[in-house]
């Protein structure tokens, strides 16, 4: 506690201010012309050594302000959330806008044929999310129409763990023929069927982490599997599609060399509420209009605001 002590200085028509602090919690302030009570003996050697300790110079304490990132249940009053700074490409929201626009129709191969129409709506949950992972094992290197083919024969004959683990290779592969790399996925599929059955009960995983490491299932298929399977927004699917278009735009801050680092890239920047329609939105719209080869550039709204529309 404190007191203000004011000294009228005549000479120099200067005012100082002093500031006093009592010795005792809950004693009042000294007043001026009041004389200290006497110490007593003991009291007095006590205040003599005090005198003569040499004086620490008080280091003077320094505030510091931690931002962090709050959880939805933490977020309220007084709290402070980290902003931190982040690149995103030139135009991408209107890019993005027009590309829903180009999109609107719904009527592209993806939209009819993708994973989410693959598997059979009435077998019970845990069947449903198997042929789901299994459409998306069969689609890597192979068009819709051509997963989409597989996946009915294989329904035909009861889709399930054991109808799988029972079915002999030679059978598989017929089943499966053209899908690409249809001898690997054979291999694929009779192993992750059996690790399924062994450690999950006949059910798939619920983390990315666990998928990847089912043989024949890389980062896009766990991702997707994630949201149509288990509801779940684990990621940014990332095919050959996304990959191109995304590089053909300049939504990478370098050129990326792969799906799955242009995953990475995209997931810096891209707001993470966008992420689930990213994939179907652009797979459809490099299916239809931004083609690997000969890309439909007069067609495309985008043609003006394209950094690749130039060199194509």
């Amino acid at each position: 506690m404190c007191c203000r002590l004011e000294f009228g200085m005549k000479a120099s028509g200067m005012r100082m201010v002093t500031r006093s602090w009592s010795r005792e919690p809950g004693a009042g302030p000294r007043g001026i012309g009041e004389e200290a009570a006497p110490l007593g003996r003991g009291e007095a050697a006590a205040e003599g050594r005090k005198s003569h300790r040499p004086m620490r110079r008080q280091r003077k304490a320094q505030s510091l302000s931690v931002a962090y990132e709050a959880s939805d249940d933490e977020k309220g009053e007084g709290t402070e959330l980290l902003k931190v700074p982040s690149w995103e490409p030139q135009d991408w929201q209107q890019q993005l806008a027009n590309i829903r626009t180009m999109r609107s129709g719904k009527d592209a191969p993806v939209d009819q044929l993708g994973a989410e129409h693959c598997y059979d709506p009435s077998a019970p949950p845990k069947v449903q999310r198997y042929q789901v992972l299994l459409s998306l094992m069969l689609s890597s290197q192979t068009k819709d129409q051509v997963t989409a083919g597989a996946m009915q024969r294989l329904r035909a004959r009861g889709l399930t763990v054991d109808s799988i683990l029972q079915t002999d290779d030679s059978t598989l592969g017929t089943l499966i023929y053209p899908v690409g790399f249809w001898r690997n996925k054979v291999k694929y599929i009779k192993q992750t069927s059996a690790i399924l059955q062994q450690r999950y009960g006949g059910d798939i995983p619920a983390s990315v982490a666990e998928l990847v490491a089912l043989p024949g299932v890389g980062p896009k298929m766990a991702h997707l599997a994630m949201a149509v399977a288990w509801g779940t927004v684990s990621g940014i699917a990332v095919d050959t599609h996304v990959h191109r278009i995304a590089n053909r735009l300049k939504w990478t801050k370098k050129v990326t060399k792969s799906p799955e680092e242009t995953r990475r890239a995209l997931e810096e920047w891209l707001p993470r509420n966008l992420w689930s329609e990213i994939n179907g939105l652009l797979v459809g719209f490099g299916q239809q209009t931004c083609l690997p080869v000969r890309p439909r550039c007069q067609a495309c709204l985008n043609q003006a605001m394209c950094p690749a529309a130039h060199r194509l």
